[in-house]
């Protein structure tokens, strides 16, 4: 049976997050939906990052298996013509070599968030940023958000619903940048906690505020406390922009990965 990659890009606003759910739309059911229309086959299709509401994504990567081999070519077409007219693109599609998986076989995740910091909201990325009026200090977010980077036990960095046996995870990138009038937080690891990266950006804001300083970071990292840290930031300035995989290594993932986000 053979097993598809495909890379998935999407606008998260108008979908109840990634995963399908009674409660309304999603992009896992449009994505099954679209190959049931050229196969007739029912599929469970598997992504790499179950993202929530509101959230976007430039590199999700997920999978199906269909009961006989078709050009990949065709199958991209295919489902990019099934999706419309949802806001959902298939850019790539190719044969998944043994052992893959969408989820586990995943080694390194990156997002990254976008704050427009100017005091007009803006019309053409609406639903794209989050629009923070006041003057951010992108200097000072960039110098606490290096307290972060590392192996921690994150507890005081997820959602009270999240749903891992450990808080403790390695973060290989947390890098903070102005572009003009945008603040870019770029965010890597090979997995996450629920919520984890919109509450570092929430954190990080405070600080970017003048509200918090990096000492205040640091002691809120040591709490180990959900109300110790900041705001969790809205879903709309998060992306998921790339899923790297090492098939020569271990494919078989981090079992407590949950990447379902943020």
């Amino acid at each position: 049976m053979p097993r598809y990659k495909i890379t998935v890009e999407y606008d998260g606003g108008p979908f109840v997050g990634w995963q399908r759910q009674e409660s309304g739309p999603s992009i896992q059911a449009a994505l099954e939906d679209a190959v049931f229309a050229f196969t007739g086959e029912r599929v469970h299709v598997q992504g790499a990052g179950r993202t929530d509401a509101g959230v976007h994504a430039r590199g999700q990567v997920a999978h199906f298996d269909l009961a006989r081999e078709q050009p990949v070519e065709a199958v991209r077409g295919a489902l990019c013509f099934h999706l419309r007219p949802h806001p959902i693109v298939v850019p790539s599609a190719e044969l998944a070599p043994d052992g893959f998986h969408a989820r586990f076989s995943a080694t390194w995740r990156r997002y990254r968030y976008r704050i427009l910091n100017r005091r007009s909201p803006s019309a053409l990325d609406h639903g794209k940023v989050w629009h923070v009026p006041v003057p951010l200090d992108a200097k000072a977010m960039a110098e606490a958000a290096s307290v972060l980077v590392g192996r921690h036990d994150f507890n005081s960095f997820r959602s009270i619903n999240c749903q891992a046996n450990s808080s403790i995870k390695t973060l290989d990138r947390l890098a903070v940048h102005r572009a003009g009038e945008e603040i870019e937080i770029d965010v890597g690891a090979r997995s996450f906690l629920h919520n984890q990266v919109r509450i570092l950006v929430g954190t990080l804001q405070l600080v970017g505020r003048g509200q918090w300083s990096r000492r205040d970071v640091e002691q809120a990292l040591a709490a180990r406390d959900r109300t110790r840290a900041g705001p969790t930031a809205p879903p709309i300035g998060l992306c998921l922009m790339e899923v790297r995989y090492d098939l020569a290594a271990d494919s078989g993932g981090d079992a407590e990965d949950t990447a379902d986000d943020q």
